[in-house]
């Protein structure tokens, strides 16, 4: 259990950096289908993805996504809630749907790993959350114009 809640907080870490960043190209004007597709490339190259693999694994890479994002965006609420003014009684509420929240996370990303697992190697499922890190800052640097910096 102990990995898996390792790999579930690299992940969402991962996750929600992508998703931040997603949306910041996205109000800057970029277009969201090629950062996507770019990101579908790079993700299929770097684990080696072969194509009976992608087929199976993409759909359900997505399906955890949208779930994923359904999540993140209760959390993101709850953190709004909880920068204004509140009672104790609120605040109290506020963690408990923060940690029922968690564990909808925790459990999505078990449940994601135990089916992705039969579609992909392990070694590639655990190379996952590196990869997605490992794009996000690649397009992060080309984003600032940078490149490669050392």
């Amino acid at each position: 259990m102990k990995i898996t809640q390792y790999l579930f907080i690299i992940g969402m870490l991962f996750l929600i950096s992508i998703d931040a960043f997603a949306q910041r190209q996205e109000q800057r004007g970029y277009d969201r289908e090629k950062l996507e597709s770019a990101r579908i490339a790079f993700i299929t190259n770097r684990l080696e993805l072969k194509p009976d693999q992608a087929e199976k694994f993409w759909p359900l890479f997505n399906q955890y996504n949208e779930q994923r994002s359904a999540i993140m965006e209760t959390l993101v609420g709850l953190n709004r809630i909880s920068a204004a003014n509140i009672s104790e009684v609120e605040a109290k509420e506020i963690i408990q749907k923060r940690l029922a929240n968690q564990q909808k996370m925790l459990d999505l990303e078990a449940a994601f790993m135990e089916s992705i697992i039969k579609v992909i190697t392990p070694k590639q499922a655990v190379q996952l959350s590196g990869v997605n890190r490992e794009f996000t800052r690649q397009i992060y640097r080309n984003q600032q114009g940078g490149g490669r910096r050392n």
